[in-house]
């Protein structure tokens, strides 16, 4: 054990006097600082030292082949079925937290109009909820079952226009989700966004420029689960992981040149797509935005974050050239139900 903790001792040592890792942000605040985000920054970086590093993916690989443990991020709910735990918990203050949040994006919806911009919000529900049929042992808390009911509640008769995805993927059931992932399947990404065309479009909302686009099926392949990396078990040999997952991915590609208005446009600006994402890493998984575009018969200019979580993205494009130099006429913003009732740091607003 000595020697173990002095070979890894020094395999930090190492990685701090090479000055390759970034152990200090460029900027330290005094809320950093009493938050515990430099320290816990400065910890996550020497993990990431040759020694800690495969030390902790030999224990994560033990674990799970002695006793099914997939680590404290991730549960295993019927065979070959992952879940995050982030859906399963309950957060303090969530109430609150949850309200924030909704006060947050009226706010914003306000500002944004100001700036004859539109705003579609889009709620993608919990894998738990969807493929609850999925989670034998694992127990969902009853008091989550009316979250995105009571918080879409609020927006609407602030008159912001949410959507709601849990019943256009509950008939899809399990189909909906991946099995090792924590994102929807392919059917559950069209679905979803052919409901948030419905919404765009409802608004008298007309994307630009028209372009149609072509879906082609490709082959089906293996698709690795981001919650088997997230378990730490991906470096194991596919036997020994959970059952891997074939996906035939669909291929979505422009059929035609997009058409301007302007023909006389020097900067090509009329060719600029006027819908804008943003989002988590829903909005980057199973061609969610190539089947968004398809339904709309138009581009969609994609500014979602992954592990944004609530308003990274926001915050990301709001203050970005995209945003304050060429603003587009609306909106989508999606957002996972398990991010509703964590913590919001404000920062989901227009400068």
């Amino acid at each position: 054990m000595v020697l173990f903790f002095a070979v890894a001792g020094l395999s930090c040592a190492w990685l701090m006097i090479k000055g390759t890792a970034p152990f200090m942000p460029n900027t330290v605040t005094r809320d950093a600082l009493l938050h515990g985000d430099i320290t816990h920054r400065f910890a996550k970086t020497l993990s990431d030292a040759a020694v800690p590093r495969e030390a902790a993916s030999l224990e994560r690989a033990t674990s799970w082949l002695l006793l099914g443990d997939l680590g404290p991020r991730v549960r295993q709910g019927c065979p070959g079925w992952l879940f995050l735990t982030d859906e399963l918990r309950l957060n303090p203050a969530a109430d609150a937290n949850a309200r924030a949040k909704a006060d947050a994006v009226f706010t914003l919806q306000q500002a944004l109009a100001q700036r004859g911009i539109k705003l579609v919000v889009a709620v993608v529900p919990d894998k738990s909820r969807i493929a609850a049929a999925q989670l034998c042992g694992l127990t969902r808390p009853a008091s989550l079952a009316p979250r995105i009911a009571h918080w879409l509640m609020v927006l609407n008769a602030a008159g912001v226009t949410a959507v709601d995805l849990t019943p256009t993927l509950q008939p899809l059931g399990d189909a909906a989700y991946l099995r090792t992932d924590t994102h929807w399947s392919e059917a559950g990404a069209r679905a979803a966004a052919e409901r948030v065309a419905q919404a765009v479009l409802g608004v008298g909302f007309a994307p630009s420029p028209q372009q149609a686009f072509e879906l082609k099926p490709q082959p089906p392949a293996l698709r690795p689960g981001d919650l088997v990396h997230l378990a730490g078990i991906d470096g194991l040999p596919l036997s020994l992981q959970p059952q891997p997952e074939t996906v035939a991915a669909t291929q979505v590609s422009s059929t035609a040149q997009a058409s301007g208005d302007n023909v006389d446009d020097l900067f090509g600006d009329a060719q600029l797509p006027n819908t804008a994402l943003i989002g988590t890493s829903f909005s980057h998984n199973s061609n969610f935005l190539g089947f968004l575009e398809h339904a709309l018969n138009a581009p969609v200019g994609s500014f979602a974050k992954d592990g944004g979580e609530f308003s990274g993205a926001a915050k990301a494009y709001f203050d970005s050239p995209a945003f304050t130099q060429t603003p587009p006429g609306l909106i989508v913003w999606e957002i996972p139900e398990r991010d509703l009732q964590t913590p919001y740091d404000g920062e989901a607003k227009l400068r």
